[in-house]
């Protein structure tokens, strides 16, 4: 780089240029300053003398990377050691190590300096940044004092340094040292790529009890000097600031920010004194008066966090209720005057302040509070007029409704003489919501599913999930015809009706209310349901499946029906409901389960016959006929109906059309497993042969059809939908019988056109996933239904097949070029494969020894073919998703339990490649894949403390390799264990039972080993707390011994929980 001018130009092109080539130039160009360490006083030199902010704003982003990539450094050991020689192995490595701790020490004391160069340069120049500027070095502050948080005790000075910004005499000083404080409360508090989940929680933790403390008082006293200030800027800094303070994961438990929900906020005892305050919940009430949104929104947000603190935190039950009786106090006055209510987002979250009051508090604290009368009668106030403001308070009714129901629900339980007054509220309420729902009909909205409320099923949900409570509270629902003029209206309407009373049926138990009334009642308003589909399915209305006002309509009924069949037709009630049955024999003849079920499954037959295109309404039908079908008692009754009879043996597209339709295709598992159930009930070979004739009929065609033919989308579509269908026949054999009678009458006969189908159309995603995912159901043994006769060749023969198919799909599929979506077109397909063979190799009913004892490679391709489909997907990859994260973890922990010898025999960088990611499974969140890593890891380690520990000299050709591939990377084990011993005592793991096992292999492998880390995590300690936890370390060994049986394990794991209890004690 020649002058700084030209660097200014290049930077300005870099983030202004229109013209991507020239932007790409750039970013070439200035590549260096990012990833280069020597360029760090280089980026120091820009930040002092540069006059553009795109320069500056290099300079800053660049040393941002830089702090955040240097962490990784460390981890280049394992790569470098890989290199050498065995006969400089020894001595590289401990050159490298020595180097790494200078190179650390240096990376200290230049990140510190930086630091310091950062806080004085923002105190001199910060005042004249751009705001863009000023943040992005503000980060770079923060980021620096996080990932040294541990490395030098100056690193923890950053508070004190930004109150020395709040002390200045200009506005834009505090500004800076308030956006310091935002900006390192907010870093704390986030996960960063760089740094692992541990450390990122030991950070959290300490900066919690040292700083995060102080930095709220900081707030508060800001906020108290701010309020007379007429500018908003540093007020909105301040309340920022005490919003991200009360939001802090003070417990670990990684909140979702983007939802709304929250538990307890887990606030430190030492807190205490300023909570009880009352001038803390006072600052927050004075802010939302006299700001404007958004300013307001985050001083309810604030109120909203303090509301939900927990009860402990308290002193006393006296001064918890002083709290309460303060809150509703705020909350009053604010009913009182209405300020701010017109703004949306205040609105919203003044909800939620008063949903905190359902989560927290109890009736009888509520009651006993002075002016609890005036408070109740406001809010009912409140709530009826949201209501009435359904359009516009859609999504914060729930937190009333919420409210109202805990209310109503904690009546029982009040003592005393104070009246709840809830008598008076609750039925204008119940009766408020239910016009309001039919004005949202009168509204005329456009049949779309931006606007309609019933098309959000989710807040429909919630909405209603309360609402049974308010119903029963008055034991009456009163609810009023509309308008009948126009159909489409009527069926929202009564889709509405028809929501509710299924609502209240499923609430079968009410406290202080009878049971034989409460189904005297629940018979009244179902009758009209049972009644209402008979005009729903007849006349014009059967002529109206296209509407998606029926639709509607029809998707209330079955929610009715699923919520009645739990209370009244399920095997638990098959003996009860008396009361019920009878007043429906009164009122409909309908005096026992047999009829009822009879008008439910005539309700599925209809809708299956005449829904062709609405998936939603198919798929919540046949929701209900697998419930119906899976239930022990119902099922058994089902087969007793004719419509059940015909569904059976009439499973075609020309009697049920949604079959055809290709975007219900993924319907059908659920239609054959509801079929499978049915056919199985009885076990019964003939019945199960006649009834697979449909299926029986496709084989056929797809058989006969020329190999020239077999790309066609007809043959795509029937292909699709047989694997669809034979899954759901294969997820309903869970017995040995079931399972032979469908094995049968696949194998051999129909197997051979699974392997055409995979070869023909191996690019096509949406032929192979159905197949593959129809094979992985096909290879589970669950419930020990693959269990063949000891003479028989079936378990090898399937296996074969596996084999098969996966070489021919994974042989084509690793030729293929990358698409845009390669999760779509590839990778799911390749997880799906890991499972089957993971489902297979695990099966148990497979002699896996056959296969070389004969010279059969089906074993060998399988797993050849496997591993090269792991290889070819990058780690990170196979991180970033959810599914193949577990397909993937889960075959190597059957590879490393069953066939650790295939493992072993790879060349050593393939090896460490799949035992380096075992190790970044372990540090995953995810126990269950913890938990497989740590298994497989163990098997490793057994394996060689059994054959090489405890030998004299390895002699298979396994134990040989390993001795190898530890030789070449002596790292690997000790490296894994360190990783262990920081979740096992740093992390709030889960899965301590599992992670014991490996732990204990691995120190048995090497004392050595065990002592160094001993002092290394020693030196990571406060200098005080050696002498503990030194003898920590020693309890933790005591009456173990060398070796691996059960007995001694237990009893490592006993020391080991032990030992994680007493350490971590401060």
């Amino acid at each position: 780089m020649e002058s700084l001018a030209q660097l200014e130009a290049l930077c300005e092109r870099l983030y202004n240029s229109q013209d991507s080539v020239e932007r790409a130039h750039a970013e070439n160009t200035l590549k260096c300053f990012s990833v280069n360490t020597d360029y760090i006083s280089q980026c120091q030199f820009i930040l002092d003398n540069a006059l553009t902010p795109y320069a500056l704003m290099l300079a800053s982003s660049s040393l941002l990377k830089q702090v955040t990539e240097h962490s990784l450094a460390l981890q280049l050991r394992l790569d470098i050691s890989n290199s050498c020689s065995q006969s400089t192995c020894v001595f590289a490595i401990y050159a490298f190590h020595v180097c790494v701790s200078l190179i650390t020490y240096v990376l200290v004391l230049m990140f510190c300096s930086v630091g310091n160069y950062l806080i004085n340069y923002l105190a001199k120049r910060g005042p004249e940044l751009q705001s863009f500027v000023t943040a992005s070095l503000i980060q770079l502050l923060c980021r620096l004092t996080k990932f040294g948080w541990f490395d030098d005790d100056r690193f923890r000075d950053l508070v004190k340094e930004s109150t020395n910004f709040l002390s200045q005499a200009t506005s834009d000083h505090y500004a800076i040292g308030l956006k310091i404080l935002n900006q390192l409360v907010s870093e704390m508090n986030q996960p960063n790529p760089g740094l692992p989940s541990t450390h990122h929680r030991r950070v959290a933790c300490s900066f919690r009890d040292q700083s995060l403390f102080q930095i709220f008082q900081i707030s508060l006293t800001s906020l108290g000097q701010l309020k007379s200030d007429v500018a908003s800027r540093l007020q909105e800094l301040a309340l920022s600031l005490c919003l991200k303070c009360l939001s802090f994961d003070f417990v670990g438990t990684s909140i979702d920010e983007s939802s709304e929900e929250f538990g307890t906020v887990q606030i430190p005892s030492a807190w205490r004194p300023v909570l009880e305050d009352p001038s803390t919940l006072q600052i927050f009430f004075d802010y939302y008066v006299i700001t404007e949104a958004p300013l307001s929104k985050e001083a309810l947000e604030c109120l909203v966090r303090l509301a939900s603190v927990r009860r402990s935190l308290f002193t006393n039950d006296a001064a918890r209720s002083k709290f309460l009786a303060h809150l509703m106090t705020g909350t009053k006055e604010i009913l009182q005057t209405g300020q701010g209510l017109a703004d949306h987002d205040n609105y919203h979250e003044y909800c939620r302040l008063l949903g905190r009051f359902r989560v927290n508090y109890q009736l009888s604290e509520l009651v006993n509070v002075e002016g609890y009368s005036d408070w109740i009668q406001l809010v009912a106030e409140f709530t009826l007029k949201s209501l009435q403001s359904w359009q516009w308070a859609s999504s914060s009714v729930y937190y009333l409704l919420g409210l109202w129901s805990r209310l109503v629900t904690s009546v029982p339980y009040l003592k005393g003489d104070a009246p709840s007054l809830l008598d008076e509220f609750v039925p204008k309420i119940t009766e408020g919501f239910i016009t309001s729902r039919f004005n949202s009909v009168q509204a005329g909205f456009p049949d779309d599913l931006s606007d309609n409320p019933l098309d959000n099923v989710e807040l429909l949900q919630d909405q209603l999930d309360c609402f049974p409570y308010l119903c029963r509270f008055q034991e009456r629902a009163r609810m009023q015809t509309g308008d009948k003029s126009e159909i489409s209206v009527i069926e929202a309407k009564l889709a509405w009706i028809v929501h509710i009373i299924a609502a209240i049926v499923k609430i079968k138990q009410c406290t202080g209310c009878s049971l034989e009334s409460q189904e005297v009642l629940d018979a009244e308003l179902s009758a009209r349901v049972l009644q209402l589909i008979n005009v729903t399915d007849s006349g014009l209305h059967s002529q109206r499946y296209c509407e998606l006002s029926k639709q509607r309509l029809d998707r209330a009924i079955l929610t009715f029906f699923q919520h009645f069949r739990k209370s009244y037709v399920g095997d638990q009630a098959m003996h009860s409901s008396k009361q019920l049955y009878a007043r429906l024999s009164e009122l409909l003849g309908l005096h026992d389960h047999l009829l009822l079920l009879n008008v439910i499954v005539g309700k599925i037959a209809t809708n299956l016959k005449c829904y062709t295109e609405s998936q939603e309404v198919i798929d919540h039908t046949l929701s209900l006929f697998l419930e119906l079908a899976s239930g022990y008692m119902t099922g058994k009754l089902l087969l007793k109906l004719d419509t059940i009879k015909f569904i059976v043996a009439n499973h075609t597209r020309e009697h049920f059309p949604f079959l055809e339709e290709y975007r219900c295709s993924r319907s059908r598992t659920t239609f054959y497993y509801t079929i499978g159930w049915l056919i199985f009930m009885e076990e019964s070979p003939v019945k199960f042969k006649s009834s697979m004739d449909p299926l029986l009929q496709v084989f056929i065609s797809l058989e006969s059809t020329p190999d020239s033919m077999f790309r066609t989308d007809a043959v795509k579509c029937a292909l699709i939908g047989l694997m669809r269908d034979l899954r759901g026949i294969a997820m309903a054999t869970n017995s040995r019988r079931t399972y032979g009678l469908l094995f049968d009458w696949l194998y051999p006969a129909h197997m051979p056109l699974l392997l055409k189908g995979i070869s023909h159309w191996t690019d096509t995603p949406e032929v192979t996933t159905p197949l593959l995912k129809f094979m992985a159901e096909f290879v589970l043994n669950k419930a020990q239904r693959l269990t063949f006769d000891s003479s028989s060749p079936n378990g090898i023969l399937l296996f074969r097949e596996v084999s098969k198919l996966i070489v021919a799909y994974g042989s084509r599929v690793l030729s293929l070029p990358n698409a845009a979506d390669i999760y779509a077109y590839k990778y799911k397909g390749m997880w799906i494969c890991f499972t089957i063979l993971a489902r297979a190799l695990a099966g148990n009913y497979v002699n896996f020894g056959v296969f070389e004892l004969y010279g059969d490679r089906a074993l060998s391709d399988a797993l050849d073919i496997a591993l090269k489909m792991t290889l070819s997907i990058p780690l990170a990859d196979i991180l970033a998703f959810r599914k193949l994260t577990k397909a993937y973890f889960a075959f190597l922990e059957v590879l490393f339990s069953s066939h650790i010898t295939f493992i072993l025999n790879l060349n050593t960088n393939t090896f460490m490649h799949i035992v380096g990611s075992l190790e970044s499974g372990l540090k995953g969140l995810d126990t269950n894949i913890s938990s497989q890593c740590a298994a497989a890891v163990d098997n490793l380690a057994a394996f060689y403390f059994n054959n090489i520990t405890m030998g004299e000299a390895p002699t298979s050709p396994a134990a040989i390799n390993l001795a190898r591939h530890i030789v070449e990377c002596p790292t690997l084990f000790p490296e894994i264990l360190k990783t262990l011993f920081e979740i096992v005592l740093f992390e709030d793991c889960g899965n301590q039972w599992s992670l014991s096992r490996p732990m204990l292999s691995l120190i048995l492998i090497s004392e050595q080993v065990f002592s160094d880390l001993k002092a290394q995590i020693l030196t990571s300690q406060p200098v005080d707390q050696h002498q503990r936890l030194s003898v920590c370390f020693d309890k933790l060994m005591a009456d173990v011994a060398r070796s691996l049986d059960s007995k001694n394990r237990d009893k490592f794991t006993q020391n080991l929980t032990v030992f994680r209890h007493e350490f971590r004690v401060k």
